[in-house]
Order: structure tokens, then sequence, then C-alpha cells
């Protein structure tokens, strides 16, 4: 791999910053005071709170605001967190047509923008949560289709011999993505929640606004790393392979000369467009794809594979954690900063770290090795951190192994299935139908990332911690579904595939 080849793929998984971002800025956005009030899921009077949580009327005291919980919160927390997904699910479905219309670098391009669009919907939102969905569902329009097409297109212009890791580049960019939401937007929490004006004064509306600031600025940020991948994408070449399947054979051999850093004559340049000559021959002889395709003899165990891969990843309960992680803290008996800044920082580069050893061992240890260590170890740590969680009140000792529980989990999943289905759905089907094989997977993720989204506050509020109990055993048909069903696809050629899917080999 020479270094053009890796800014190539690095530049394309930035489309997984924006989910990152994505994901990790309503975490911290769901907490403050200021949206909270602006938005009616609580209202304040004039009380505070000390730095513990506890009520107290002593204003030399008061560290935060004492909010009242209103009876609609969980139901808005869950519409305006899934609307996200909802367009996510939708951008998914239209990235078949348009990746294969407009090419995948101009789509994701396309979708950059459409991001930046719906980022500024959600920081400029009036008095209305219907607002802020709807910016929310924009984005999510984008995400989907990038979702689709970035680690379709990595693994398009990326050597055969270290795709699977290139490919994971998008969970590593998507982790990140989650920590610098994290970091950016813990810092304003702090300034603006921590010891705010009007502390022990009673207030007359108890829904009157405070300043709206930290809030708008979480959500308007977004508007730097939309622009910014907008603008990146257009210095990238156009896919290889989506060049030769429009007759541009003569942009095609020079973007492979480009990418291996060679001259178009070169005999490992001819190699490589020779082989997608005869990839995009077979495609047009056998006529145009249909999503019909997809459940034919041959296919159709790839179709479904990738389809339950992406539902299990999300029944892992791992966005539950990412998305409401910093009121699970405070359920578990943390202090508001400690909940708010601290252990979500802690959690996310936990996250981004754990990604790493993910990259080295999809190639070495396989995908299907990777997905059956991580289901089993994070059932270990879901079973864990509900039993933890039922002793905190005797002592800071059981909270903290609790919290330490949680984050095994997440390096549980950052490794094993946080890359591996995007890797999976990327390389697993035939270029014929490959663009509508990943966006099944990706409907798939988006599908049952919207379900958790919405029902994660309304669960955590009736199980509690019991919750985890849930996902335990969700991991637990993860990990038969793929000790049983997933076939390994590490090394293996597509012909191969098609053996080993149809169960000939």
């Amino acid at each position: 791999m020479n270094s053009f080849q890796f800014l190539v793929a690095l530049t394309a998984s930035f489309g997984g910053l924006l989910f990152g971002y994505e994901v990790g800025v309503m975490n911290v956005v769901l907490v403050m005071d200021a949206f909270r009030i602006f938005f009616k899921f609580h209202h304040w009077n004039g009380d505070g709170l000390d730095e513990k949580g506890q009520p107290t009327k002593d204003v030399a005291n008061m560290m935060y605001r004492d909010l009242k919980e209103a009876d609609n919160k969980a139901t808005l927390e869950g519409l305006i967190t899934s609307s996200f997904v909802l367009g996510a699910l939708c951008g998914a479905l239209m990235a078949t047509y348009l990746g294969e219309k407009y090419g995948r670098q101009r789509t994701i391009m396309i979708g950059a923008c459409i991001f930046t669009c719906g980022a500024v919907i959600q920081g400029l939102s009036a008095r209305s949560w219907v607002m802020i969905a709807v910016g929310r569902l924009i984005t999510g329009l984008s995400i989907g289709c990038n979702g689709v097409l970035c680690p379709t297109y990595i693994s398009e212009v990326a050597p055969a011999k270290i795709r699977g890791t290139l490919s994971s580049c998008y969970q590593l960019m998507t982790t990140f993505g989650i920590i610098v939401a994290a970091v950016i937007n813990s810092i304003v929490w702090y300034y603006t929640n921590v010891k705010p004006e009007g502390l022990g004064k009673a207030r007359s509306n108890i829904w009157e606004e405070v300043s709206n600031f930290e809030w708008r600025f979480a959500l308007l940020f977004q508007v730097v790393p939309g622009l910014g991948l907008a603008l990146l994408m257009c210095f990238l070449p156009k896919s290889p392979r989506w060049l030769c399947s429009k007759d541009r054979d003569e942009e095609a051999v020079e973007v492979l000369a480009k990418l291996n850093a060679t001259s178009t004559s070169d005999e490992l340049v001819q190699s490589e467009l020779k082989a997608i000559q005869e990839d995009v021959a077979a495609t047009r002889a056998a006529g145009s794809s249909s999503f019909g395709e997809l459940f034919s003899p041959v296919i159709r165990r790839r179709t479904f594979i990738t389809f339950l891969m992406q539902l299990f990843q999300q029944w892992t309960g791992i966005n539950v954690i990412m998305y409401y992680q910093s009121q699970i803290y405070n359920e578990i008996g943390f202090t508001k900063f400690m909940s708010t800044v601290v252990l979500p920082i802690i959690n996310n580069f936990v996250n981004f770290i754990s990604t790493f050893p993910g990259m080295w061992g999809i190639e070495r240890l396989g995908r299907k090795t990777l997905l059956v260590i991580g289901s089993l170890m994070m059932m270990v740590f879901h079973i864990s951190t509900w039993a933890f969680s039922t002793q905190t009140s005797k002592g800071k000792t059981w909270q903290y192994l609790a919290v330490a529980s949680i984050f095994l989990m997440v390096f549980s999943f950052a490794w094993t299935w946080g890359p591996v289905p995007w890797v999976y759905q990327a390389e697993v089907f035939p270029l014929r139908v490959r663009v509508k094989g990943s966006a099944v997977g990706t409907v798939s993720n988006f599908l049952n990332n919207w379900i958790i989204a919405f029902v994660g506050p309304a669960l955590m509020k009736a199980w509690s911690t019991k919750t985890f109990l849930l996902f335990a055993a969700a991991c637990l048909l993860a990990w038969v579904y793929s000790q049983f069903y997933v076939i390994e696809c590490k090394g293996v050629s597509i012909d191969e595939m098609d053996a080993k899917m149809a169960g000939k080999a």
C-alpha cells in the first residue's frame, strides 16, 4: 500500500466521522439544561443541587439546576434521537440508485452537503421538537447513503490484501467522531451548566428559557466536518470499477495507475484493469441487476447473513450506551460532572482505541472468529454490569465495577462487531449486486438502530439496568448465529464464495 491509497481510504472514511459526531453529540445535548427546558423535557423553578446531585437550600453549595422532569420526556427523547436513524434508513435505500448512476465519489460528496444542511436546521431550530427532528432526519439521509457508499468505495480502491483493514477505517472514524463530540460538547456543558446564573432565585415562569448557546453550538458544529468531507471528496478519484461499468476504461486505467503510483502500462495496473473489465462484462452478460437477485440461490445466503449481522450489531446494545450513557452513569449513582464529562470521554476513548485491534485481527483472525469472540465477551459484560449495578447502594466500589463492565463491553464491541459487519457487506457480494447488497445490510443496521434509539429511554425508565440483561440475551443469540450460520470470507475469491454460500463447499 502506498501513501496515496491510504489517503484516499482515510478521506472516504471521514463519512464515519460524521456518523460518529451525530451519535455522540446527542448524548451530551440531551443532558444540557437549556435544551431540556427549551423543548419542555424539564422545567426549573430556581432550586439547586449540590456537588453530589442532592437538593439543597444553601445557595453557596448549589452547583447545578434542580430540573423537574415532564411526563413526555422519554417519548420526546426517543422521537428526536431516532429521527436521525429513520433518515439514515431512507438514505441507505437511496444509495443504491445514486451510487450506480452518479458514482460513489460524487454521491458521497453530495451526501456531505446534505448533512451540512441538516446540521444548520438543527442548530437554528425554533421552539418545536419537530424542527430539530426534521434536521436530524436530513442528516440521517446523508449518513445512511454514505454508510453504504463509503465502505464500498474504499473496498473498490484498496489493494486486495488489505481491503478489510482499510474498509474498517470507516468504523475507526466513527469512533473518533464520537470522541470529538464528547470532548467539545462536554467542555461546553461544563462552562454553561456548572454554577449557572439564577441558582436559588425563585422563577415566576418555570418554563422560561435560559441561554441556548450551548446546544445550538453543539449542533451547528456539525457543519465543520460536513463541509470538510464535501471539499475533500472533490480531490479523490472516481472508483475504477464504476468507471469501467460506464465504459470509461481510459479514465479507469489512469485512476489505477495513480492508486498504484506507477504508469498506465505497468503490468499490475493492466492486470487489475483486466480483472475489472471481465467482472463488468460478466455482469452485463447476465443483464441488469435487481433487488430480487439478492434472493437467488447463489446470493441469498449472503443477503441473510448481512441483514442479520447488522441486526445483531444493534441489539448488542451498543447504541443505547452511546446515545444515553450520561443518563446510565447517573442512574448508577455518579455525580453530574462524572456522568456528563469524565466517564463519557473515557468510554469514547476506549471505543476509539479498541478499534485498532479489530483492524489487525480482521485479516489475521478472520471475520467470523471476531464475531464469535465478541458475542461471548459482550454477553458476559452485560450480565456483570447488571449484577454490579444492583449493589451500588453498598458503596462506590460497586459503582466503579459497573462502569468498568460497561467500558469492557464497549471494548468487546469495538474490535469485533464494530468493524466486521461493514467490512463483510462491502466484500461478500459480486460487483453486479454489491451496492444493493450493502444497502440491505445498512437498512437493517439503521432500522434496528431506530428501534433501539426510540425505545431506549422507555426501557431504561421502566427496567433501569435490567435492560442490560435483554442485551445479554441478544448477544447469546448473536453467538449462535455467528458460530453456526456465518461463512468466513477472509481470503476467499468470489467464485469460491459462490460455492460456499450455495452449500457446495
